[in-house]
């Protein structure tokens, strides 16, 4: 399949970016090659972002797919709506602050077209970000190492290309907590890296509060790995262990020293000690079993009240 004959999709999860939205979509269809489609997904801007995306797919009715989310799903939840409204033959995810020049999108898309990747991650010489974001991509990408088998040294970019067997696979997923990177490692190991710019961010901050990124965190630790529970298994056989050893301590230490007090600091220390092994592994298994429940009751990953989309 050449150039020429493939379809692309770039999907655009929007929050708060209604100074910068117009002039990226302005860029991408003076930049790339048709046949192209620009799906735009508003997860529940607080601005004028809807009036924007409006306007855009009136302008270009059959380039641009507007998705007006019902309420803020968070990053993820936005790509899902994104994905599920995309047609192309590969899928670019980019992000809404101009951060990614929509020059480099051919770059991910000859990448995966010419090595047959199924996905195309975008590697960034310089990062222009906060030290908070720099510090939360590196623990995650640590995270994702150690739960998701990433490979190491890949950065797990929101900039990347999907071809569309990878972003079919990945719309099977119907759970409620949706992690991208982690629906792509469960499906593929054929991934490629891209080297490209990273601009400063042309206006406002980005959205990812500590809350939010803790939620992100959450939803990779629990979704998308065991490894938490075999971890609290086996915490729990150290524990164990070391109980017995230390009740056979005291033991042997009253046999030899009859007129030894009864040590009430360490009986305090050892109940508390294993009140909080207890209610680690308690809340742990509950989060998984809260998760489950959520699912068996149909929790939406998102929510579409409306699109506008070209006849």
């Amino acid at each position: 399949m050449t150039r020429k004959n493939s379809k692309i999709s770039i999907v655009i999860p929007i929050f708060n970016s209604e100074k910068t939205i117009e002039q990226l979509v302005n860029r991408l269809v003076g930049i790339l090659p048709q046949p192209l489609e620009i799906v735009l997904s508003n997860d529940g801007s607080r601005d004028d972002s809807d009036a924007v995306c409006r306007a855009l797919q009136k302008k270009y009715p059959h380039i641009v797919v507007y998705v007006e989310l019902s309420k803020n799903y968070g990053e993820h939840g936005a790509v899902m709506a994104g994905l599920t409204h995309s047609t192309g033959d590969y899928v670019v995810i980019m992000d809404d602050d101009f951060q990614n020049p929509p020059e480099e999108v051919l770059k991910l898309v000859d990448e995966a077209r010419e090595h047959n990747h199924d996905v195309v991650y975008s590697a960034y010489p310089v990062k222009n970000d906060s030290w908070f974001r720099n510090l939360a991509s590196r623990l995650n990408g640590f995270m994702a190492t150690i739960l998701l088998k990433k490979p190491r040294g890949l950065y797990l970019s929101s900039f990347k290309c999907m071809n569309r067997f990878l972003v079919d696979e990945i719309l099977k997923y119907t759970g409620p907590y949706p992690y991208v990177d982690g629906l792509i490692f469960r499906v593929t190991d054929r991934f490629g890296v891209v080297e490209v710019k990273h601009d400063k961010r042309t206006e406002g901050e980005s959205g990812y509060t500590l809350r939010k990124l803790l939620r992100l965190y959450m939803n990779m630790f629990v979704n998308f790995s065991l490894l938490p529970l075999r971890c609290s298994t086996f915490l729990g056989f150290i524990v164990t262990f070391f109980s017995l050893i230390f009740s056979v301590y005291i033991f042997f230490s009253k046999l030899l020293n009859p007129d030894m007090p009864a040590g009430w600091a360490t009986t305090v220390i050892l109940i508390s000690f294993f009140a909080g092994v207890q209610l680690v592994v308690l809340g742990l298994a509950g989060e998984y079993v809260g998760r489950i429940f959520l699912s068996q009751n149909k929790t939406p990953q998102f929510c579409v009240r409306n699109i506008y989309k070209g006849e």
